[in-house]
């Protein structure tokens, strides 16, 4: 089962919770990520200050 959860903040790509789990990351905010963004850690931390 594919569900829609929300976009991306950085890039606006859709990100589905599939078979029970999130294709991203939730931020402290609530905010989404998905893994291609989270993973650039220069944007992350100019997001999410605390992420080391």
């Amino acid at each position: 089962m594919k569900e829609l959860v929300g976009t991306c903040k950085c890039c606006k790509k859709n990100i589905y919770c599939m078979a029970g789990f999130l294709n991203g990351v939730i931020l402290k905010q609530g905010e989404l990520l998905c893994f291609s963004c989270h993973n650039k850690k220069e944007f992350v931390s100019s997001v999410d200050p605390e992420h080391k």
